[in-house]
């Protein structure tokens, strides 16, 4: 039976042996390797490593085992059967499942990371006892973990669909246009101001199609499926080094399976 992670927050609850433990160290996370499979280790199996632990955070459970997410600036020292991988070499080997905790888990850490003083005063924060967030004890502003909205649109014309070459992508990856909302920015909108920014063309008839997390760090995407209008492909040079239109028999290297882009450009080459 598939498995699925459900996503819970009680901050009362405590670590015990047989618990999913996710440990980050350099933006990299611990793994035990067990017949060629890649697994998330429980408490009682990394004890022997003596790993000094951060904060801890309960993210959620699999299959009612509760899941623990912490990190590590002190270097571990890998015992035989476990290794580091960074999160998006995990994400390409493991199952959604595994992908979804390890992603909130990192999702928390930065946010828990990036909060030790208040934005608004200075001082220094505490982790409140009843909630994810990080309280001031000298002004009580509330900090939550931040989630950064982006949209991603696949536009298409007839039987072609953009893709754009991105000056960030390695490998001569090609990919979806997409980038944050601005404040005040209704979706939709957000769609068009990127599409005609970084491409330069008009897209009409905007909807929505499904919606990821994106755990680097803290992103939700927002998949969109929009129809060419007008215009002619014009690039920055900067951002957006090349752009073309391209159909399901002449396609370039395009993302991973497991990004929300790669779905996106499945389902419409596909009709999924």
């Amino acid at each position: 039976m598939e498995q699925y992670f459900k996503i819970l927050s009680d901050v009362t609850k405590k670590i015990i042996d047989d618990d999913f433990v996710f440990v980050f160290y350099n933006g990299n996370i611990l793994v035990k390797i067990e017949q060629n499979s890649i697994k998330i280790p429980l408490l009682k199996e990394i004890k022997p490593i003596n790993i000094k632990y951060e904060d801890q955070f309960f993210i959620g459970e699999i299959a009612e085992i509760s899941c623990f997410a912490t990190e590590t600036h002190s270097e571990i020292k890998l015992s035989e059967g476990f290794e580091l991988m960074s999160l998006r070499d995990f994400a390409n080997t493991v199952n959604e499942c595994l992908f979804s905790a390890a992603g909130r888990a990192n999702q928390i850490l930065h946010w828990n990371r990036t909060n030790k003083f208040c934005g608004k005063c200075g001082a220094k924060t505490v982790t409140k006892e009843d909630e994810i967030a990080k309280v001031c004890p000298k002004c009580d502003h509330v900090m939550y973990p931040v989630i950064c909205p982006a949209i991603i649109v696949a536009v298409i014309k007839g039987d072609q669909i953009l893709l754009a070459h991105n000056s960030n992508f390695k490998n001569n990856m090609y990919s979806l246009i997409a980038g944050f909302v601005e404040a005040g920015e209704d979706l939709e909108s957000a769609v068009k101001r990127e599409v005609l920014e970084e491409v330069g063309i008009k897209v009409k008839n905007v909807r929505y199609h499904n919606s990821a997390p994106w755990s680097f760090p803290n992103s939700l995407m927002l998949g969109f499926i929009a129809e060419y209008e007008s215009g002619d492909i014009k690039v920055d040079g900067k951002e957006i080094l090349y752009a073309d239109w391209f159909d399901k028999d002449h396609f370039p290297n395009i993302p991973e399976k497991f990004t929300l882009a790669r779905k996106i450009i499945d389902g419409v080459i596909y009709k999924d």
